[in-house]
């Protein structure tokens, strides 16, 4: 989880943040346009059968609902109990599970899901490698990895340029496939100017 208007690396109470988190126009997806073109990228990247989906860093869960919605059974984890409880509200009546945890190691069975999602989280984690080969071990074969990063900020900027998580992925993955987000600006509800992508990696090596 990132907030647009605070790049820099520092403590956040991410409890305190949970009340407001869903104001960011990308976090909460409260608009149809921004919903939608959420939705058709989502159902791009996860499989045409439903499947178990683990959304790490799931925040409020909101991209955890659109892939419900798609008949997805979805496990979520996120260390904020606070919007843990907000995504449960959010996923009420779906085939949903929520599990306080750390996204670098999630407390989850391995060889258990057909996708592992995460957004903006892969690049606030300590030694990215090894959590990716951690992740990739959650999936079952043929399982899929969708990571959604970027590199935010002008004048310090944080994140993990595209290029560099693509040599991180490519080792455990027989296909990768590499989206720019940023200008598609009904992604954002603006136009961004930095540099915002996703990789899809399916499927993942697991042996």
């Amino acid at each position: 989880m990132t907030k647009s208007t605070d790049l820099e690396q520092k403590p956040v109470d991410w409890d305190v943040e949970a009340a407001s988190f869903d104001e960011e126009p990308d976090h909460g997806l409260r608009d149809p346009g921004i919903r939608a073109a959420w939705a058709e990228r989502l159902t791009a990247w996860l499989p045409d059968r439903p499947g178990h989906l683990l959304d790490l860093g799931c925040g409020t869960g909101s991209l955890s609902l659109l892939a419900a919605e798609r008949g997805h059974r979805i496990t979520g984890v996120d260390l904020s109990p606070a919007m843990l409880e907000l995504a449960r509200r959010k996923l009420a009546g779906h085939e949903a599970e929520f599990r306080t945890g750390d996204a670098a190691e999630p407390p989850v069975p391995t060889a258990t899901y057909d996708v592992v999602l995460c957004r903006h989280v892969l690049w606030t984690l300590p030694d990215p490698e090894a959590v990716l080969r951690r992740w990739a071990g959650l999936l079952r074969p043929g399982g899929r990895l969708v990571l959604v990063e970027g590199v935010w900020g002008e004048t310090s900027p944080v994140g993990i340029p595209a290029e560099r998580l693509r040599e991180m992925v490519r080792p455990l993955a027989a296909d990768l496939r590499y989206e720019d987000l940023s200008g598609d600006a009904r992604l954002w509800g603006k136009t961004v100017r930095d540099h915002r992508y996703a990789v899809v990696a399916h499927p993942v090596l697991t042996d």
